[in-house]
Formats: C-alpha cells, structure tokens, sequence
C-alpha cells in the first residue's frame, strides 16, 4: 500500500525508471490546490513518454443516443447501454439494431441512467450479462442497483433481456441526481466488483466514510449477488459484508490488470482525479482527505490531503482529466501501449494512456479526441474504441483508433 510521507515537489520529474527520455508532464499550469503537494515523488504530473504514439481516428457508428458504456460481443458486435435507459447491438458495419426489450426502468435524471454493462465470463455458453443502472425506488428516492439477465439476439440486433434479476442495491437510497458511479469489473476467480458513488451532497457525502453505509464503496460479490469470501467486513459490527473498500467519491473506471489486479480512477472535485488498487478493508480517505478543492473555491473539509489510517492515490490528477471507462492495452495494433491503462477523459476530451511500473505511473500520454470520453474499450482487432458523448441530451459516436497517421 502506498502511505502518506513528506511533501515532495509538484512536478514529476523524469519516470520513476530513471529513463530520461521523456518529456515534461501534460500539465504545466498552477493547480487548483495550489498549496497543496503531492505525498510521493511521481504521484501527479508524471512526464510524458519521449515521443506521442501515431493514431489514425475513424468514426464506426455515429448519431446514437448518449451512451453510457459498450461491450464486445464475441462475434465482433457491440452492446451499448444509453443513459435514457435503452440497450442497442452495433453490428460491425455499424448498423444501430433496434433498443432491446426487457431492460428495467431507470431513473435518467441528471447523472443517472443506464451505466455500466459487463458480460458474464463464461457469456459465451450462459449469454448472461450484467448491468449497473440508478433504480427508481419506492418512496422518491434512488440509488445504483446491478442486474443480471441472458441477452438474446438476432442477426438483425433485435433481441430481449430474459430472466432480468436484481442481484446488488445500493444502501441507502437518496432523493439526488448526483454520483451514482459506477463500472463493473471481474476478477479472475469470477467475483464481481462493483463501484458505486457517494451521491454528491453535504452532509451525505460524509457517509464514504461509513462501512455501515454503501455510498462511496467498491463492493466485491458473486454473481448471484451472495457475498463472496475473503470479506474485509464480514465480521464487523452493522457493516455491510459486501464492501471491499470505502472512502471513494465518485468511481466511473475500473478495469481488471492482465495481474488480476483492480485498478478504478475516480472523479475529484475541482482538482483531485484519483487512480487507486483498491485494496481488501482499505480506506481512500474521501471527503477527510483529497487533492485539489470545491468547486466554490473553499477547501473540502480542513483541507488536507494526508491523515494516517487513509490511502494515498497511486496517482492524482489536478487540474483534472474527468474520468469515465478504463481499459488495460492487450493487442497487436500498439505495441507502444502493450499493458498500459487507457482511460476516457470527458474534460480532457482525449484518451489518457498511463504506463505502469512497479504500480507507480511512470509516463502519462495524451491523445486528443476533440470529444468527451465516456467508456473506452480494446476491440478483438486490438484496435482501441472510444465512446464519445456531448453535453446535455446530446449524442454519442464510436471512434476506431487504430496505429498511424493523422487523426
């Protein structure tokens, strides 16, 4: 685990390799927690590699409702999630089947909707997939729900969800609009992890903090929704079993290393984009601790970014990147990005592509999309696929990136 220590400078410096090949790091403006520093060198700013990999961009699908998040099928289809509530197949010409029915009543405002989408590890037999959605509850209020169901489909892209099954609710529900996460990632032994956010508002935000409360956690499951072994949690008192972690505020990436290691990057506030390895009972420290500041300019808290008992970031981003979809490079296509974490900016409008070594961020590089990033994903082909979205009802389009270039 990595522990609070002794201030450093601001900038990263060269990569923790000792390579001097580099560059300086994207970001060279004041950041916002201008008093602030980082608790370890190579912490935030990481240098950018010696050279930007080429990428030539292509768009495979466009004018589709807002989406929220895609996964590959194994005949090379895509199922997308739409934050409206609807799931579609994109064929591989591109083609929008027609939205699938059996999908469950979400609640669409504000941050919420339809999110995540993960299939089962063994979809190819079961057909199962799993989906995390903002539920509409009894009472007014809300909160993020997983479920599971078997997509069936045709060649066309119409289909149904059958035997659709909430296996995971989210506790306590809450009347807000606000941070509901949340993405869903595997492990290797078929346990599922599932991130979910703290609901935004003061004073609720506080309960990140509390294991007797499911705001601000990464849970860790089976996919019958029973809790699975090795429990941090288990044997405390009021807490809820499930809880892998605590201490998170808005978690929209997490992926699965070729390690079996969970990696998720959360969103800050004004400054303060995390990358964390969740790790089994630790505490990520949100709201006592956090880089950067409100969004009214006032700290967070006392405004400190260290306490003991609470985990220091792998990596922080301020000025932030705004974090949605993350996926490991496993492919042909980049040789450059072979086992790096690509991660979707929506205030970045780009790719962010972090290289890893010894789990510290040696080089960070960007790739310019001109476009929100809202999930990303490594095609069969090994090409990378990057879901854009535009602000408010708006539109999404998928683009191809492939080695090359121009863009």
């Amino acid at each position: 685990m990595l522990a609070g220590g002794q201030a450093l400078a601001q900038s990263g410096g060269s990569s923790a390799s000792g390579d001097a090949a580099t560059r300086p790091p994207v970001a060279t403006g004041a950041p916002h927690g201008a008093d602030q520093s980082p608790a370890f060198e190579g912490q935030t700013r990481a240098p950018q590699p010696a050279t930007d990999v080429a990428v030539t961009t292509e768009t495979v699908s466009d004018d589709l409702p807002k989406l929220w998040s895609m996964e590959f099928l194994a005949d090379g289809r895509m199922l997308v999630a739409a934050k409206d509530g609807a799931m579609h197949i994109i064929g591989t010409g591109g083609a929008v089947g027609e939205a699938l029915a059996g999908v469950p009543d979400v609640d669409a405002r504000g941050q919420g909707g339809l999110l995540d989408i993960a299939l089962a590890p063994d979809f190819a037999d079961s057909r199962t997939i799993f989906f995390s959605f903002s539920e509409p509850r009894d009472g007014g209020v809300n909160g993020t729900s997983v479920a599971a169901a078997e997509l069936r489909t045709d060649e066309a892209g119409s289909g149904t969800l059958e035997n659709v099954r909430v296996i995971f609710r989210q506790t306590p529900g809450y009347a807000g609009t606000k941070h509901f996460g949340s993405r869903l990632a595997f492990a290797p032994n078929g346990d599922l992890f599932v991130t979910v956010g703290e609901r935004s508002d003061t004073p609720i935000r506080d309960q990140a903090q509390d294991v007797t409360s499911g705001l601000g956690k990464v849970f860790r499951i089976r996919p019958d929704g029973s809790l699975a072994d090795g429990s941090p949690f288990v044997d405390a008192a009021d807490a809820l079993p499930e809880i892998w972690s605590y201490g998170h505020r808005n978690l929209q990436s997490a992926v699965i290393d070729d390690a079996g290691q969970l990696w998720t990057v959360e969103h800050g506030p004004k400054g303060g984009d995390e990358l964390n390895r969740p790790e089994q009972g630790v505490n990520y420290g949100w709201p006592v601790i956090t880089y950067g500041i409100d969004y009214s300019g006032a700290p967070i808290g006392e405004g400190i970014t260290a306490q003991d008992g609470m985990e220091q970031p792998v990596y922080y981003w301020d000025p932030v990147i705004g974090p949605s979809g993350m996926a490991q490079y496993q492919g042909d296509e980049f040789p450059e990005w072979q086992g790096a974490l690509l991660i979707g900016g929506l205030v970045s409008q780009g790719l962010v592509v972090l290289q890893i070594e010894d789990d510290q961020v040696v080089t960070e590089e960007r790739v310019p999309l001109d476009a929100r990033i809202r999930d990303v994903k490594v095609g069969p082909d090994g090409a990378v696929y990057a879901v854009t979205e535009t602000r408010g009802g708006g539109s999404s389009s998928i683009l191809r990136l492939t080695a090359g270039e121009g863009g």
